[in-house]
């Protein structure tokens, strides 16, 4: 048997394939959406995965404001920052949150599922989140991605 004809095949910057999808998040789940939109930015259903590279596709997520949130999470989920001062945490609510800019809901929750580096930060400028249904990157003639059908 010829072992030479099984070489891995790793990506780099130069031979990944970065397409532009659109994903409607109407009466999805936050965090199962966040979860799916993290795998597609990171490149994880890619078959020349490679987990040090940006080998993942850039994400249009439209209708941000019609998620779900299940149980009393729209109450209870807090999210807290610190301004960096003593005694300067503040929180918010998921409601409060979804009152200021429901985008930032769903940038905060696929954030968390990105890795904490700088590989993290560089996929996370992949994602753009608009409230409603149009946006404006129709010059890159994104692929619409039907979620409940991809794993």
């Amino acid at each position: 048997m010829d072992t030479l004809s099984y070489k891995t095949i790793s990506a780099n910057k130069a031979t990944v394939t970065k397409e532009w999808v659109l994903v409607d998040a109407e009466g999805q789940n936050l965090g199962r959406l966040a979860s799916k939109v993290a795998k597609l930015l990171r490149g994880k259903h890619k078959p020349n995965f490679t987990p040090h590279v940006d080998c993942g596709d850039n994400v249009i997520v439209i209708n941000a404001e019609k998620i779900n949130l299940t149980g009393n999470k729209w109450n209870d989920k807090t999210y807290i920052r610190h301004t960096g001062y003593p005694g300067g945490q503040r929180s918010l609510s998921a409601t409060e949150l979804y009152g200021k800019d429901p985008a930032r809901l769903v940038e905060k929750s696929v954030k968390g599922m990105l890795p904490k580096n700088k590989l993290g930060a560089d996929l996370f400028r992949n994602l753009n989140v608009v409230v409603g249904a149009t946006h404006t990157h129709e010059a890159q003639k994104p692929k619409t991605i039907n979620l409940n059908e991809f794993n």
